[in-house]
């Protein structure tokens, strides 16, 4: 068995910056992030719909202190 070491008039191949092997690497996550969150989705655009205005209402619920008129109401006869 021998070692296998690069030969001796052979320069080390050049290793890519630091910032940017961290810059691939958060773009590599970010693509990773997306693809993961649209996964079985067939639609993306009508569920970030959907999400902004959920997350609208529950805003305007959290600043009004009371549920909008149209809710739901208990009433006892």
């Amino acid at each position: 068995m021998g070692l296998c070491l690069p030969c001796p008039t052979e320069a080390a191949p050049p290793s890519p910056d630091l910032e940017e092997k961290r810059a691939k690497l958060a773009e590599a996550a970010e693509r990773r992030q997306k693809e993961a969150a649209s996964r079985g989705i067939l639609n993306v655009q009508s569920v970030e719909e959907k999400r902004k205005k959920k997350e609208k209402i529950e805003k305007e619920m959290a600043t009004s202190g009371r549920p909008p008129e149209g809710g739901l109401r208990w009433t006892v006869s």
